[in-house]
């Protein structure tokens, strides 16, 4: 039996997930983890891998992209997403806050350390549970991100190859089954045939 998707989360979801996130230990860590989530569309493996130089133009500011490379991507599918205002503005503060290292994972645990794959899974999924939004998971970041950068391609002259692209799939058909249909969007476009 196959598993539901994740949940596509609405943007009021993602500003309770976001501001919740903010008001427990570690704020800063927690809304890059939300932010590589929702605004760059990484996977739980991607983020708990993230490390500075990935980040960091040579002169040691945030770049403007983030390089996710095919070491730690699935299936080796690195790749260039540009940074989204909000996740660059959190990187740049924690940046500074952690006394601008050049080295080294952006996420940490605890103890300092990497977070694994299955600890952002698991924070994920108790912090969903705290807010009470049921079906959704880490991966629900990635999907929403999928979903929403599908349904601006419109407003950008972009095509579902340039999402393709950023979500690191090696088919376009994967990508297809990532995006949510819009049932309103849906109504509209039968009105008008």
């Amino acid at each position: 039996m196959r598993r539901a998707p994740a949940r596509v989360l609405e943007p009021a979801d993602v500003r309770r997930l976001y501001t919740h996130v903010g008001r427990l230990r570690h704020p800063l860590r927690n809304q890059i983890i939300v932010l590589a989530s929702f605004k760059a569309g990484l996977r739980a493996c991607e983020i708990s891998q993230l490390t500075w130089p990935m980040v960091l133009r040579s002169d040691g500011k945030i770049a403007d992209a983030l390089t996710v490379p095919g070491a730690i991507a699935k299936y080796g599918s690195g790749r260039i997403i540009p940074l989204q205002l909000e996740l660059k503005k959190a990187l740049r503060q924690h940046h500074q806050a952690s006394g601008s290292p050049r080295s080294g994972f952006i996420v940490q645990s605890e103890r300092g350390g990497a977070m694994t794959s299955q600890s952002i899974v698991n924070w994920f999924a108790a912090i969903y549970r705290d807010l009470g939004i049921d079906g959704a998971s880490s991966h629900s970041g990635r999907r929403t991100f999928i979903t929403t950068a599908a349904r601006s391609l419109s407003k950008v002259g972009g095509s579902l190859r340039d999402v393709q692209e950023l979500a690191g799939h090696r088919a376009l058909s994967t990508t297809e089954r990532y995006i949510q249909g819009d049932r309103d969007a849906q109504r509209k476009l039968i009105k008008l045939i």
